[in-house]
């Protein structure tokens, strides 16, 4: 199953049929995927299966609808066993970014963390999950693909957020007050730290 996320709401891409109620149920054949994120980007709709046998394909479908944009960014441990997240936009977040030509996922992630953040030093420890993000921009719906990795650092510097991105605030939190900043932050960051079992 994809989980992608219109806003803060969730569109599950499945080929299991669901017993839930409170959840409304697509087939990928007798929808228009268009209408169906509008409807739920004006909160017409608050969450919804997309259902068909392949889901590849719905997300094959998806895909071939919406221009894709593809991030990467990382999920970034101090010596401390600290977590970086930086702060924009009134929430909580990870670095992250677009990718360049000729740059690989990788390569993107990293770079972007060191704009973003300031730190440096940066290591891949391992490829965390994809997420899926629907947003609207000059007027045109996109699906964000942002590819996450988990990496360490022994930086001991202050970081410093990218002013121009709009960073506020970047900050080592303590794994156990991650719990606290998750509260006030995007669906898509929360289900990455469910993914890495990381212990908020």
């Amino acid at each position: 199953m994809y989980k992608v996320f219109v806003n803060d709401k969730s569109l599950f891409l499945t080929n299991e049929v669901q017993k839930e109620t409170d959840f409304q149920i697509f087939l990928l054949e007798s929808i228009d995927i268009k209408k169906l994120i509008v409807k739920m980007y004006q909160n017409k709709i608050s969450s919804a299966f997309l259902y068909h046998p392949d889901e590849k394909l719905i997300m094959k479908t998806l895909r071939a609808k919406i221009p894709v944009v593809k991030a990467g960014g990382g999920l970034v441990y101090n010596d401390e066993g600290k977590v970086l997240f930086i702060f924009r936009n009134g929430k909580w977040d990870l670095p992250k970014g677009g990718t360049e030509k000729n740059e690989t996922m990788e390569q993107t992630a990293i770079r972007e963390v060191e704009e973003e953040t300031g730190v440096t030093g940066l290591s891949i420890v391992q490829k965390l999950q994809k997420t899926y993000h629907i947003f609207k921009r000059n007027g045109r719906y996109k699906l964000k693909v942002t590819y996450w990795y988990e990496m360490k650092t022994a930086y001991q510097g202050t970081p410093q957020g990218q002013i121009e991105e709009g960073i506020e605030k970047v900050e080592w939190i303590n794994p156990n007050d991650i719990s606290k900043v998750l509260e006030n932050s995007y669906e898509n960051i929360k289900l990455l730290f469910e993914e890495a079992k990381v212990k908020g």
